[in-house]
């Protein structure tokens, strides 16, 4: 299988048909396409709904820590849900020094404390087979059950709406470990505001107001990018998009990392943009410019499959979701 997320078909076929809700449990959804979470109903007991969200990556450093926690926190915030904990597996190389591994868990402790989520506890093990660190961090979320956001609820007619803007996560991964390759085109404070862009990664903030105005469906646009995301959507919710390629947002800086290395920001990370589906987009726009998080309304869900791209006078079809662009150049700063 190829590096990177799995195929749409293969995930289908292979992991989601496995997941099933179960009449007698308390889960009402499990994870989908598009839908990193579970959803439990503990209602009855007097409880609010409970969401789960599990991700996996290796960690260099304090950086992809921090990435792994907001993302996994991002996904249970996209079910209308407040992060409350995390567990921390970890499982470590051999040649991994106790002073790296406290460097790793006091970044997780920052993050969590940033999040306003308890570092509830985990596993942490050392194994002969690895060459690296890898983390798997569990996210645990609650919210009361008229206000969950259940996969599949979006419709035809309804805007989408993208916060901040795309591709931040690969730009700053980009402009962080290879700027020194860019400073003979650009100046230096062009390639550091880049390689910031990662301050923006969580979408608590947005997720947290959509979520209070009633949205149909969020979904953090991650790996894969801003392509990937919009292809998801749609396929939860079984419909078509239009979408207007020139109102997506986007940065300049990442425009010109993306021009240098010859990739597309709309297949590139893009951990910090949220996108929401609305009845009023507009509304909901003007909601988020209020309180500071740069929103706009880039197009609509549509009756049928077709999911097509408009660039001024050219219009094609989105594509069934490809490797993210980052491991194109990957290979540079290994």
């Amino acid at each position: 299988m190829k590096v990177g997320k799995i195929s749409e078909s293969v995930l289908k076929r292979s992991v989601l048909k496995q997941i099933k809700v179960n009449k007698d449990s308390k889960m009402l959804s499990g994870a989908s396409v598009g839908a990193d979470c579970a959803i439990f109903s503990f209602s009855g007991a007097g409880f609010s709904n409970i969401m789960t969200c599990v991700q996996e990556a290796a960690v260099a450093g304090k950086a992809d820590m921090e990435r792994i926690l907001h993302k996994t926190a991002n996904g249970v915030a996209c079910a209308g849900a407040v992060p409350i904990a995390a567990m921390i597996s970890l499982m470590l190389p051999e040649s991994m020094e106790e002073a790296k591994l406290q460097e790793l868990m006091c970044e997780a402790r920052r993050v969590c404390d940033k999040i306003g989520m308890a570092l509830a506890g985990g596993q942490t093990n050392v194994w002969a087979d690895i060459l690296k660190p890898h983390v798997s961090v569990t996210v645990l979320g609650t919210v009361a059950g008229e206000k969950t956001i259940l996969p599949g609820r979006a419709k035809p007619g309804q805007d989408i709406v993208i916060s901040k803007w795309i591709a931040l996560e690969g730009t700053a991964m980009i402009a962080k470990t290879l700027g020194e390759q860019m400073t003979a085109r650009y100046p230096l404070y062009f390639i550091e505001e880049a390689a910031s862009f990662g301050k923006y990664i969580s979408v608590l903030p947005e997720a947290q107001i959509a979520a209070d105005k009633g949205v149909s469906a969020m979904h953090d646009v991650s790996e894969g990018g801003i392509f990937r995301a919009l292809w998801e959507i749609a396929e939860s919710a079984g419909t078509g998009l239009n979408v207007d390629l020139k109102k997506i947002p986007i940065r300049q800086e990442t425009v010109e990392v993306c021009e240098f290395f010859q990739i597309s920001p709309y297949e590139l990370l893009s951990g910090g943009s949220l996108i929401m589906v609305a009845d009023d987009g507009e509304g909901l726009t003007e909601a988020l410019l209020e309180a500071g998080i740069p929103a706009a309304v880039v197009g609509k869900l549509t009756a049928g499959n077709d999911r097509v791209i408009v660039n001024e006078e050219e219009t094609r079809f989105l594509d069934r979701p490809r490797t993210d662009e980052i491991y194109k150049v990957e290979a540079l700063w290994k």
